[in-house]
């Protein structure tokens, strides 16, 4: 493993990988969901962590969906952006914050390739939160072209390295 930079001092804590052990999805449009997942954020050395999420069904095992980008932090501040691209054809940048116990991010700009299929997604926020028990919570929030903004996933992780 690389060096860690001085900068992701406020962020270390999410180096390693993480898998789920409760994860649930729901939207107005949709049937509630369950699924598994499996993040990594990864130090390069540089003021950046690497990050990839793959997720599967929880019952058959199938692949569900795959997203993979970079946390970058400014030097000397809390101030975050993370950069992701998701394998349905989207691509967000989110920028915010990051807290004593977590990190806080809402889109600032949200591109998707031509023939993607409606609903458009409008915005997303995302929480993040360490937990006393060491587990990692994550609460994504989401706005389409045709809902209003609303909880959408609300996952739970274990660090397993």
């Amino acid at each position: 493993m690389a060096k860690i930079h001085d900068a992701l001092k406020p962020i270390q804590w999410l180096i390693g990988s993480w898998e789920s052990i409760s994860a649930k999805g729901h939207f107005p449009t949709i049937k509630d969901f369950t699924y598994n997942e499996v993040l990594k954020f990864e130090s390069v050395g540089q003021p950046i962590l690497n990050y990839e999420a793959r997720s599967r069904h929880s019952v058959t095992g199938a692949p569900m969906h795959l997203e993979s980008g970079f946390l970058r932090i400014k030097p000397g501040s809390n101030q975050l952006a993370f950069m992701v691209s998701h394998n349905f054809g989207l691509a967000v940048l989110e920028e915010g914050i990051a807290t004593a116990d977590g990190l806080e991010l809402e889109s600032k700009s949200i591109n998707r390739m031509s023939f993607a299929k409606d609903p458009s997604v409008k915005c997303i926020k995302k929480v993040y939160k360490l937990n006393a028990d060491g587990t990692l919570e994550i609460r994504t929030d989401m706005e389409t072209s045709n809902t209003a903004f609303t909880n959408h996933l609300v996952a739970v992780y274990k660090k397993t390295e």
